[in-house]
């Protein structure tokens, strides 16, 4: 639990740091969805180059990034397995019933693995790099024209932010319960899947309990503090776009660029 990056921020001051929340939030979905543009090995390498050199530009760890990936291995491994068993075309290097291995199946595994592990270090460079505050002012800010929709922007924002907010610090609540369960001589990790999945029964009640309590604090002090939405309301932090915001969207089209000419 305490290796899950996403939602958690690191201070710093690199290039990835400066950029503008909106430039780092457009950037990362953009950057997600050409990702399923590549359909190669040309392609794929490309856009692991890409992921690299942001990683690096980011002056964070790499080591920081193979931890923070690892929790989510088991779904990723899952994933890749129903494309190589499910997959058939080429040529088979194992069969036996309806099960089988091939070429085609090999390859888009192997794909799929890629595909998934950059989307999870470029969505934890965001939050890894971006205050939760400027991150939900930048969706406020992105989303204002919709506010002639009567669409309540403010108010989405903040449940961004709150939820971001606290996603480390369920995290940490889940790994005191779960270290309480087992002095108590719970056991997490023995046993078969439905065991493991019962054992992880008693964590649910106490967790959800602290989390309608840590609501009910929050709801309190924002009435005691009187909010009343983001009508009226001024910012201390006001945005701006910078010349390295447009650098990186300049980066951005070249990349995609090169990911056209790249495809088979």
């Amino acid at each position: 639990m305490t290796k899950l990056l996403l939602g958690r921020y690191l201070p710093g001051d690199s290039w990835v740091h400066k950029l503008d929340p909106r430039t780092k939030l457009m950037a990362s979905f953009y950057y997600i969805g050409i990702i399923f543009l590549a359909n190669n090995w040309q392609t794929y390498l490309l856009m692991f180059v890409a992921t690299m050199v942001m990683v690096a530009a980011s002056k964070i760890k790499l080591g920081f990034f193979l931890r923070g990936v690892r929790p989510m291995i088991w779904l990723i491994l899952f994933t890749v397995m129903l494309q190589v068993f499910f997959t058939k075309g080429g040529t088979t290097y194992w069969s036996w019933g309806w099960l089988a291995i091939t070429q085609y199946g090999l390859t888009n595994g192997a794909f799929i693995f890629m595909r998934f592990v950059l989307i999870i270090f470029v969505s934890t460079l965001l939050t890894l790099t971006t205050q939760p505050l400027s991150l939900a002012d930048a969706v406020e800010s992105l989303l204002k024209p919709l506010r002639v929709l009567h669409v309540p922007v403010t108010e989405l924002a903040l449940v961004l932010q709150i939820a971001l907010r606290f996603v480390p610090t369920l995290m940490d609540q889940t790994t005191k319960i779960m270290n309480a369960q087992r002095a108590r001589g719970v056991d997490f990790g023995t046993g078969n899947l439905f065991q493991q999945m019962k054992a992880v029964v008693p964590l649910l009640i106490p967790l959800f309990v602290d989390s309608f309590g840590i609501a009910e604090d929050l709801a309190t002090a924002m009435d005691a503090r009187g909010y009343q939405g983001g009508d009226g309301r001024t910012k201390y932090r006001v945005l701006q776009y910078h010349q390295k915001d447009i650098f990186a969207g300049l980066v951005m089209v070249a990349l995609t660029v090169s990911l056209v000419f790249l495809r088979a």
